[in-house]
């Protein structure tokens, strides 16, 4: 499958012909299906000449965030000089591992600004100091580099109908990583973290001791129960502002942003639904619920792209 998509690809990028290339962007897709199985599946659903350098988009991350996020072999100087290498090869030419070389390859194609990967990297490297953020809007400012810059990394490939689709963009992307915080308190927890501002865990009565001890007992106490509460809530405004901007974008990438909407978001559910055991378990959900909201997703997908190749067949030369 992977051959064909770069196929796909190649066929509109040239530089997609060098076989060391597609090796980057299959080494990209190997991280993506084994690291971010709800966004790959959603990413089966884009056209296949798009889908490799969402491979990419993802593996970049991904590759950086292990870095810091490992809980075995954490290795932050690793980071600094990876993410270093790389901004220096762009400036070179290529950067000199293979993940690199899909990113950069990636931008030159969807002319994705360098400052949203500088962005990004910065955020990375908050990772190796800070264990904590005083205000949601502290929190906001690192997620823009860590969630809201992906959004719009991605935003050139999807399409968009309108500038106004930019905004719904970052919004997404916070809202994906705000349910991931919630998700992830418990392996936060492990690694010195905890993303959840301070403002509100004292809101709530709640101190990183006390979720210590109750990640230690198996057991969820009211004061943290009514915080996950609280940010669930928040974190569903996030996608209800940022919902519109899925008709803003192209007809073939709708379903694909719809799909990991519908699977992120139930991330939110599956937290209520487990009584917000989050501190000694990783909630998910199922594969069943996968299942349903993918399959009529890829059914409205086929059609999409049908519809746009029987346009482009029949539509005048000036119209395409």
């Amino acid at each position: 499958m992977s051959a064909r998509d770069l196929d796909a690809a190649a066929a509109g990028d040239p530089q997609l012909r060098d076989p060391a290339l597609r090796a980057a962007f299959e080494e990209c897709r190997r991280l993506h299906a084994a690291h971010g199985r709800t966004y790959y599946l959603a990413t089966l659903l884009l056209p296949r000449a798009k889908r490799p350098y969402v491979w990419a988009l993802y593996g970049f991350a991904r590759y950086a965030d292990e870095f810091v996020d490992s809980l075995e072999h954490p290795d932050p100087q690793a980071l600094l000089d990876w993410g270093e290498a790389f901004l220096a090869g762009l400036d070179a030419g290529d950067p000199p591992d293979p993940v690199g070389r899909a990113m950069a390859a990636t931008m030159r194609r969807w002319s994705v600004p360098r400052a949203h990967v500088e962005a990004f990297l910065a955020s990375m490297r908050m990772d190796i100091t800070e264990t904590g953020y005083a205000t949601y809007a502290d929190l906001q400012r690192y997620m823009y580099g860590s969630a809201s810059v992906i959004g719009l990394q991605m935003l050139p490939l999807l399409e968009p109908l309108t500038p106004q689709a930019a905004q719904p963009a970052q919004l997404l992307g916070e809202a994906f990583q705000m349910s991931n915080f919630i998700r992830d308190v418990g392996e936060d927890l492990q690694r010195g973290r905890i993303y959840l501002p301070a403002e509100d865990l004292d809101a709530f009565g709640v101190t990183r001791e006390g979720l210590l001890a109750a990640q230690r007992e198996g057991v969820v106490p009211q004061p943290v129960r009514a915080l996950l509460a609280f940010e669930v809530e928040r974190t569903r405004e996030l996608y209800q502002r940022a919902e519109p901007g899925i008709a803003m974008l192209h007809p073939t990438s709708r379903d694909c942003v719809r799909t990991a909407f519908e699977l992120y978001g139930g991330i939110l559910g599956a937290v209520e639904r487990s009584g917000y055991r989050v501190l000694d378990r990783r909630v998910a959900v199922g594969v069943p619920r996968r299942l349903a909201v993918a399959l009529p997703a890829l059914a409205r997908a086929t059609r999409a792209r049908r519809e746009e190749a029987r346009w482009r067949s029949t539509a005048p030369a000036a119209a395409l």
